[in-house]
């Protein structure tokens, strides 16, 4: 109830409304059934955007930090994603990928769209990062079809770190469902899914129209991070 609450009535019509999304192949996103939409992560904003544009009911992975959250505005931000119908993904740990895909696969079972962005975190530099094989062993662990997906501008108007967004247009672009139904029986082999992940950003990438960096965006960030400790140092 708070979910369709929040799309039809408070949340959805506000943005709308505000940011006057361009929405392109819409019709890529199957009316029923299960299916993944896979997308480029930019912008805490596309947590938002791209549900109040849709037909049907999308559920994410989200991050645990989102309901974990210390003091009253920890508190809001988790009562806001649990009553979304938003499930908390533990990401530390060597079992927090089979936590998340045991998740993502419950949620395609009831024949439900699901979520999920790829790169595992926002990018911190507008760039598109390799994607990681959760999303390939979903989509063949559930044997669905998977619609690339491209936020194009939400990174302008809300880059990480900046809390309010600037009120900007933006675009969404739905692509061609991906059918990786030719691999079925071999699922999981390790180069399938490598294969299958990599055909998925290839795809979000032909929308986005990003530079792509063939590493993971959390590695990117780590080393970077550490570089700018390095230089507050300065030399000894």
């Amino acid at each position: 109830m708070f979910y369709l609450l929040l799309k039809h009535v408070f949340l959805g019509p506000l943005l709308r409304l505000l940011f006057r999304p361009r929405i392109e192949g819409l019709e890529n996103v199957p009316a029923e059934g299960a299916a993944i939409v896979a997308g480029n992560h930019l912008s805490f904003s596309d947590h938002f955007l791209m549900p109040a544009i849709l037909a049907r009911r999308i559920t994410f992975l989200a991050k645990a930090e989102y309901f974990t959250g210390p003091g009253v505005k920890g508190r809001l931000t988790a009562f806001f994603f649990r009553s979304a119908g938003q499930i908390p993904v533990d990401r530390s740990g060597k079992d927090a990928g089979q936590a998340a895909l045991r998740e993502g696969l419950g949620v395609l079972a009831k024949g439900e769209l699901l979520g999920i962005y790829p790169e595992g975190t926002r990018s911190h530099d507008g760039r598109l990062y390799k994607g990681k094989v959760g999303v390939a062993a979903m989509a063949l662990g559930a044997g669905v079809p998977v619609v690339p997906c491209a936020m194009v501008g939400t990174f302008e108007i809300q880059p990480p770190g900046k809390k309010i967004p600037k009120i900007r247009r933006v675009t969404i672009r739905f692509g061609a469902p991906l059918d990786f139904s030719r691999y079925v029986g071999i699922k999981g082999e390790r180069a399938v899914l490598r294969a299958v992940t990599d055909e998925i950003m290839y795809a979000i990438l032909g929308l986005s129209g990003q530079e792509y960096v063939d590493r993971y965006a959390a590695e990117v960030k780590a080393e970077e991070e550490a570089e700018r400790k390095r230089t507050r140092r300065g030399p000894r």
